[in-house]
């Protein structure tokens, strides 16, 4: 009989110094299974995770455990705030667990993105990868030693939800913020994201101005590029990396897309660098370009000394003014190392997406047939648009306990969000004013009132898990 040998390995300690803050960690290695699924394979790898125990009491402390998401893991520990401003009140031990494939955690080396070496990146081997690491830091115990509070936001909080329903005797309760377990077929319309990010931009705009521009200028656009002369105007004045035409346009307007939905999610009252350096209401800060009654080529061209929609674009990729360019071809995952997450959208995690007319994104229909066509020519897959329902029930969590669903209502992901309690134990508060899981980034004058009473009732409830796990 053999068994996998977990070990961890510590390689330096970091600091993070931002916002009058500096959170410090040891950095980790924990070795894992390939594949926690098959017994026929046996070659392991090693994920990351970061520690603090400065205020850890190891008699009855809890361990704050984040579920990493869709990106190197610092990022997230640097944002996660909440987690670090309460630690030394619970005496906790903190940990951040990266996600296989993302950041340092891969498991062939720059070779894993590979199609031939990317079919083991799932959030059920992730959610394994994680449960193994808690057994390890409960010292393999039969009977957990410690309490352990899961937390993540966005993907991570719907693997910080997750976690507790599939690991209960691992995991003792989970806040899970801007977490969108329902954005999945048939659960929600496939026009709810597009409909948030359009009345974000509508509200913050005067008399609407903002996002009726915002519509206008696709047809503009595509008109404007097919004039020779005006690829080049564009180039220059709105500094792109690469020359406009008609076989790349898509790229661009699929860029620009990212972009104000971006500035929807990360729409919060003060600076951050958490996708990319931005304003504060990045949202409010794009619609001051973009306010008056504009038409035709006005939308891209100057105004009274601005560049409408070009302006906007300086302002999103350039507000450190650090970027040399515009680099509309690749892929708009800003801070976060998220290649990765097209493999899973194109696998387990199917959010079906569309426009309807009256939104400011152009026109468009959820077409699985074409989307799966898609997938399969650039990995050689198939997705499986029910694997999220059948594996962690989707709308149906009658039998999960310990968990708090959080959604801001200026977060487009909200539309696949938990908005009502399922349960007395599983609750859903909703954030008004409040955009992508603002509730556990580091604490700020700015923050609005809803904000910091939501942090509270996160308290509450981890009071309350912790109690009980020592009954």
């Amino acid at each position: 009989m053999w068994r996998f040998n977990y070990i961890v390995y510590t390689v330096i300690t970091f600091a993070l110094s931002f916002a009058n803050s500096e959170y410090t960690y040891e950095t980790k290695w924990f070795t894992v299974p390939l594949d926690h699924f098959s017994f026929q394979r046996n070659e392991t790898f090693k994920i990351k995770y970061l520690v603090n125990d400065t205020y850890w009491d190891r008699s009855r402390g809890p361990i704050f455990f984040y579920t990493g998401n869709e990106g190197q893991i610092e990022q997230f520990a640097k944002y996660t705030g909440f987690i670090w401003e309460n630690a030394e009140e619970f005496k906790a031990k903190i940990v951040f667990a990266e996600h296989r494939y993302y950041g340092g955690s891969m498991p062939f080396g720059n070779k894993s993105l590979d199609n031939e070496h990317i079919g083991y990146l799932t959030a059920a081997q992730a959610l394994a990868d994680y449960a193994d690491l808690v057994d390890y830091l409960q010292g393999g115990a039969q009977k957990p030693h410690y309490p352990v509070i899961a937390f993540g936001g966005s993907y991570g909080g719907m693997l910080a939800a997750y976690f507790r329903m599939k690991y209960p005797h691992l995991v003792t309760g989970a806040i899970a913020a801007s977490a969108p377990v329902h954005m999945f077929t048939g659960m929600v319309p496939c026009d709810v994201f597009d409909r948030i990010v359009t009345s974000s931009f509508s509200f913050a705009g005067d008399k609407k101005n903002c996002s009726a521009n915002i519509k206008a200028s696709w047809k503009v656009l595509r008109n404007f590029i097919t004039s020779k002369n005006n690829t080049d105007w564009l180039k220059t004045e709105w500094r792109l990396c690469d020359a406009v035409n008609t076989t790349n346009i898509k790229s661009l307007i699929d860029y620009l897309k990212d972009m104000y939905t971006n500035m929807a999610m990360v729409n919060y009252p003060y600076e951050s660098s958490f996708l990319m350096p931005l304003p504060a209401n990045p949202v409010r800060s794009a619609c001051q370009f973009l306010n008056k009654e504009l038409e035709g080529t006005d939308l891209l061209k100057e105004y009274t000394g601005d560049i409408a929609v070009g302006k906007v674009l300086e302002m999103y990729t350039n507000y450190d003014k650090n970027n040399k360019c515009v680099d509309f071809k690749s892929d708009n995952y800003g801070n976060l190392d998220a290649s990765g997450w097209d493999y899973q959208a194109c696998t387990e995690m199917v959010m079906p997406m569309c426009t309807n007319e009256t939104d400011m994104f152009e026109a468009s229909t959820w077409n699985f047939s074409s989307y799966s066509e898609d997938c399969h020519k650039k990995y050689n897959v198939f997705p499986r648009p029910d694997a999220a329902r059948i594996q962690y029930g989707g709308d149906r969590l009658q039998a999960a306990t310990n968990i708090v669903f959080s959604n801001g209502l200026l977060d487009p992901w909200a539309g696949g969000g938990i908005l009502n309690s399922v349960s007395p134990s599983t609750i859903a508060v909703i954030i008004i004013n409040t955009a992508h899981h603002l509730d556990l980034m580091p604490s700020n004058k700015n923050d609005p009132k809803t904000v910091r009473m939501t942090r509270n009732i996160h308290k509450q409830q981890i009071n309350k898990w912790i109690r009980e796990f020592w009954k």
